[in-house]
């Protein structure tokens, strides 16, 4: 066994309970009286429905949370929490919620409250990202950790079957670029396999039979082993690239995921011998960057990055951008194999080995 280093962190989970039913105590528990809700327009009745169950627990419903958290939409939650004078926040719904959430608790300190829909695994990370004129940055700070999440499994009976295969796979990019993370620790290993294995399994059965409880219940809980894999270890190639990607063209957040990840597996995996068994392993695949491809492109799921609205003249400056401002990685990578790579994914083709990569 070789030396680590594990930090836990501090959060609350309650898995699988009635939102409507925990939701009251967890608030309560926190010592709050006063909850500002949280959701995308689309789920804004969502949110409301919620509030009237909370009666005077909640204090408002703000309905404005955007993809990629632009700054802009946190200014004027802001402003409406305060107004409200809320002492804690409530998100209803996937990334874009939570991240609203954090963006809110790390300029007051709030204490959150995430009950996801999706299966991002944001909610389970002290990661925020934030889009500013075009850029998109993130940090790592506790206090945009939520202090509790609520699954309730039957709020994602409904989740569209699209979204629930790409929100399943960008979970899945969080747990396998952990395995390879500068920080990676056996804790974290275990984890990723395990959240893999449960997601990977889960999506084809859910995605021809939406209401499978079961699958439903795998894929949530996939969800979180998968994001508290993000949560403890540092991130590298893969989300540098979805990153600059999402920030820069503003493209789908999990549909980005779900197609850059095969294609960073299949150029790092070449050198990472023992991760690669373990993808093997946990995707029963003797090729998992293929598998990692084959998945979310049987059931549907756009693989090329002009279908989700990138022009073919970003590839050179997303090549740029992230070669200027790269994480740490596990071999060195070259510009011009960072634009092979990003070719072959907005062509939407098969992921490939790259020879620049596996000889690093």
């Amino acid at each position: 066994m070789n030396p680590f280093v594990y930090v836990a962190l501090p959060s609350r989970v309650v898995f699988d309970a009635p939102a409507g039913e925990a939701l009251p105590k967890e608030i309560e528990r926190l010592g709050c009286r006063g909850a500002m809700l949280l959701s995308t327009p689309e789920q804004a009745s969502a949110a409301a429905g919620m509030a009237q169950k909370l009666g005077p627990l909640a204090v408002g419903v703000f309905s404005g949370a955007a993809m990629h958290t632009p700054v802009a939409v946190t200014d004027i939650a802001v402003d409406q929490v305060r107004a409200a004078k809320a002492d804690c926040l409530v998100a209803i719904g996937g990334g874009s919620t939570i991240g609203l959430a954090k963006a809110i608790a790390l300029r007051t300190d709030l204490p959150q409250i995430a009950i996801p829909t999706t299966y991002a695994g944001s909610e389970v990370t002290p990661i925020i990202g934030q889009t500013e004129n075009g850029q998109k940055t993130t940090q790592r700070s506790l206090k945009v950790l939520p202090e509790v999440v609520i699954y309730d499994v039957d709020l994602t009976l409904t989740l569209p079957v699209g979204l629930a295969i790409t929100s399943g796979m960008n979970a899945v990019a969080h747990a396998v670029e952990a395995l390879y993370a500068q920080d990676a620790n056996p804790v974290i290993t275990m984890l990723a396999e395990r959240g893999i294995a449960a997601l990977t399994q889960a999506l084809p059965v859910l995605a021809h039979a939406a209401r499978n409880r079961k699958a439903r219940a795998d894929a949530l809980f996939g969800a979180w082993a998968c994001g508290t894999c993000l949560g403890a270890v540092g991130m590298s190639l893969h989300h540098k690239l979805c990153h600059v990607l999402g920030g820069s063209f503003d493209l789908p957040h999990s549909e980005t995921h779900t197609i850059i990840l095969p294609h960073v597996a299949a150029a790092l995996l070449p050198g990472l011998p023992e991760v690669r068994a373990i993808l093997a392993r946990a995707l029963h695949a003797e090729d998992p960057a293929k598998k990692l491809f084959d998945i979310p492109a049987s059931l549907g799921a756009k693989m090329a990055l002009r279908d989700i609205g990138m022009p073919r003249e970003g590839i050179e400056r997303a090549a740029g951008q992230v070669f200027q401002a790269r994480y740490w990685m596990p071999a060195d990578v070259s510009e011009t194999s960072l634009r092979a790579l990003l070719d072959n994914a907005w062509h939407g083709r098969q992921p490939v080995t790259n020879p620049e990569f596996a000889d690093a």
